[in-house]
């Protein structure tokens, strides 16, 4: 089930206002470039920022999303209509192949449940073509990020076209490890209007992740670090198994 923040349509349409800075999917459009990946799929697509981007880039696109708002949004965007979109999530998707599947910003760390991670792993393994590779990053726990997670940290406010002033902020709800549970507060300042969402990630060992990619099929090429957020993440590279027999028996 998605979170509010994503499947209310009042906030899925301040989603890209409020986080209009995505410097961080040029890491992911690099890796696709150094990939040579020509046909990927999103998991997570949200409001469909990163899909669109490769797909202005003339690759072949696929945006898969629990949210339908979320959704909406990305269908609605100029160059929509140039991605597939799917209502859903990793678990149940149509077959394809595809070279790259990507999972940005916090998409692996909202996948809570143990069976819905493992479901996303063997969903993106059988829809990768043999040595397709995934890509996504979550947070190094090391560096206990929540912590930062603070009304005073996190208060800003933006203008919005068409709204005026929102003032928004997040606050730590509860921690119960390895879960960490967020409110997000959306305040419209011109009617005083709040809007809240609650939001959990999983925060997962690098060796965790290493062992889960390894037993659903996976070969773990490289850990990087976030350039985004140096020594904060971790980003994973991954291939399906298979590839290095492909080449040598090429």
């Amino acid at each position: 089930m998605a979170d509010e923040a994503y499947e209310n349509p009042r906030l899925a349409a301040l989603y890209d206002p409020l986080d209009a800075d995505r410097g961080d999917l040029d890491v992911y459009a690099a890796v696709a470039a150094e990939l040579r990946a020509h046909q990927i799929l999103d998991v997570g697509c949200g409001t469909g920022t990163f899909a669109l981007l490769l797909a202005d880039r003339g690759l072949r696109v696929t945006g898969v999303e629990p949210a339908a708002a979320s959704l909406d949004v990305a269908r609605s965007k100029p160059g929509g209509e140039r991605v597939r979109w799917i209502h859903g999530d990793a678990t149940a998707l149509p077959e394809m192949r595809v070279d790259l599947a990507t999972m940005t910003a916090n998409v692996a760390q909202a996948i809570v449940a143990p069976q819905a991670w493992e479901g996303t792993l063997r969903g993106i393994h059988d829809a990768l073509r043999p040595g397709g590779h995934l890509v996504f990053e979550t947070r190094d726990p090391a560096r206990r990020a929540w912590e930062e997670w603070t009304y005073a940290a996190t208060r800003r406010t933006v203008a919005v076209e068409g709204i005026g002033d929102v003032e928004t902020w997040v606050a730590v709800t509860g921690v119960t490890w390895p879960l960490v549970t967020f409110r997000a507060t959306v305040v419209l300042t011109a009617t005083g209007e709040a809007l809240t969402s609650d939001s959990t990630l999983r925060f997962r060992e690098r060796d965790e992740v290493a062992a889960s990619l390894t037993s659903h099929g996976y070969v773990v090429d490289e850990v990087r670090d976030a350039p985004d957020r140096p020594g904060r993440e971790f980003m994973f590279l991954a291939h399906r198994a298979g590839e290095l027999l492909l080449e040598e028996s090429g």
